[in-house]
């Protein structure tokens, strides 16, 4: 059984490396510092966002394992597994962590708006992968807060430090958005992908048993967290995920309907669960009703 080390407070990883965290909620680590250090696997009760300048390391973050190269970012929140069980080797590393406790973030903004932050639900092979000008970004912003955390404590302290966090939380989010625009080729990639997805899952008659397809469907046969493909999907097509299959479904419907099928045999054919349901996605999409559009192909 792989031994996991339990990283309930930021002074918790800290003191496992050697260093001194200065303040109870948050810890900035220059990995050069405290290098050589030993492997671990953590139990995260805190939020984490590590990076290094140089490195070969085959780390684990949730179900998946990482090749951690030079300039890769994971961010990783309270109730998530990832590291390197400890075998007793020693590394030489540099770079920086950066965690701080929910706590912190209590009576802030922040506290509500972190859950927005989709990466920290990211998968490990869906890393951001820094560009130099992006990675000096990221060493100023550590450096700040570094710097602030060594001043003597007073009543801004905390609302500085973590208007900071918010700042590193939005850089991710807009190298995040580089890196999908980067990738326009394999973004279409993906989207042909996710059309002969949804063309399968109805050709095989998946939605006999288990229904409309789900955006967790689609990306777990993708092979992605549902949280990096909804971000991909919105990027590359400018709507979100839910709303492509709703629409593909929709054209599904309408072709089912102009073949002569009655709602109830529509509803029944591609999965949902009642026709009210169908007739309800077809008003919110279409603009009018399953029965008016059946009338006006009978029109034509």
């Amino acid at each position: 059984m792989s031994k996991i080390m339990k990283i309930k407070s930021v002074s918790d990883y800290s003191r496992y490396l050697g260093h001194t965290a200065q303040h109870p909620l948050v810890s900035v680590i220059e990995y050069a510092e405290v290098s050589p250090i030993r492997h671990s696997l953590n139990n995260y009760s805190v939020y984490g966002i590590f990076f290094h300048d140089k490195a070969d390391i085959d780390l684990a973050y949730g179900c998946g394992k990482y090749d951690y190269k030079s300039g890769t970012v994971i961010c990783v929140a309270p109730g998530q597994i990832g590291g390197k069980e400890d075998n007793g080797e020693q590394v030489m590393l540099t770079g920086w962590a950066l965690l701080f406790h929910p706590d912190l973030l209590h009576g802030t903004p922040l506290d509500k708006k972190i859950k927005h932050y989709s990466f920290f639900d990211y998968r490990v092979n869906e890393a951001l992968h820094m560009t130099d000008e992006e990675h000096d970004i990221f060493v100023s912003l550590m450096q700040q807060i570094r710097n602030e955390l060594q001043n003597k404590h007073d009543e801004f302290q905390n609302a500085i430090i973590v208007g900071y966090i918010e700042l590193v939380l939005n850089f991710c989010q807009r190298f995040y958005n580089r890196q999908f625009a980067t990738r326009t080729l394999e973004n279409s990639d993906i989207l042909m992908k996710f059309d002969n997805l949804l063309s399968d899952y109805y050709e095989e008659k998946i939605q006999l048993r288990r229904g409309l397809p789900t955006v967790q469907y689609c990306a777990d046969k993708l092979c992605m967290s549902a949280n990096y493909f909804g971000d991909l999907i919105k990027k590359a097509t400018g709507d979100t995920a839910s709303n492509y299959i709703h629409q593909y479904i929709i054209q599904r419907v309408k072709s089912v309907l102009a073949a002569g099928a009655s709602i109830t045999q529509a509803a029944d054919e591609l999965g949902f669960e009642y026709p009210q349901h169908l007739s309800r996605m077809f008003k919110k999409r279409v603009g009018i009703t399953p029965s008016e559009f059946c009338e006006s192909i009978r029109k034509k």
